[in-house]
């Protein structure tokens, strides 16, 4: 038999990031995706206070972009507050310190790079450590898939524009309406290219109708 979204319950959240570094950009995150969808931001964005605020008056869900050291840095450099993997845990917090100070509003923090920082066993429980003095939770847009660390978390499914065409988008889109079909739930990611905002609107017009619901990122967050 054909089990209906309306049915399995299934839940859809999306993460757009890249925010607060171009302002016509995340002016239209802002305003012309649906509250559900989460938004995050870039710490080292100019008015970084004043975009989260407009974000949370237009009912999304915040988060901060931790910069995480990549495998192929220095010449994919994230910015002087990048999280080193072979870096000792002071200053990791040291440095996480910084970037949690730069604005309040977020709910939890997701990564910006960091295939090399993830991948760190010493790295991330210096992270999560200082996450969950905090109460914030970590969502990642799926590098760090499995990764626990005793705070709410969330791993993206797929990233949604990995390919930048309508159709490549839509595609993911439908491979993540199946996916949470299949779980009862399921996470995207993008980015805050002009495609990506156009068809996620256009997207989010209908997915209700189809029986799913759009849920902000912390309602799909376990803790693990």
């Amino acid at each position: 038999e054909v089990i209906e979204a309306s049915e399995a319950g299934a839940e859809i959240a999306l993460v757009i990031g890249g925010l607060g570094l171009n302002a016509r950009a995340t002016r239209e995150a802002i305003e012309t995706l649906p509250p559900q969808v989460t938004l995050s931001f870039v710490p080292y964005s100019e008015g970084l206070q004043a975009w989260i605020d407009l974000a949370r008056e237009h009912g999304h869900e915040v988060l901060l972009e931790a910069p995480m050291e990549p495998t192929d840095y220095p010449e994919n450099d994230p910015g002087p507050y990048t999280l080193m993997a072979g870096a000792n845990s002071a200053d990791t917090v040291r440095k996480l310190e910084w970037l949690l100070s730069r604005a309040t509003g977020y709910f939890g923090l997701t990564n910006y790079l960091g295939s090399r920082f993830m991948a760190s066993d010493k790295a991330m429980a210096a992270f999560s450590g200082a996450l969950k003095t905090r109460g914030l939770a970590f969502i990642d847009d799926g590098s760090a898939a499995g990764r626990g660390g005793g705070v709410p978390r969330a791993s993206a499914a797929r990233i949604i524009d990995e390919q930048l065409s309508g159709q490549a988008i839509d595609q993911q889109l439908l491979a993540i309406e199946a996916g949470a079909l299949q779980h009862g739930q399921a996470l995207g990611s993008g980015f805050a290219y002009p495609v990506t905002l156009s068809q996620v609107a256009k997207w989010a017009e209908s997915v209700e109708s189809r029986g799913y619901q759009l849920a902000p990122a912390s309602a799909l967050a376990s803790r693990r």
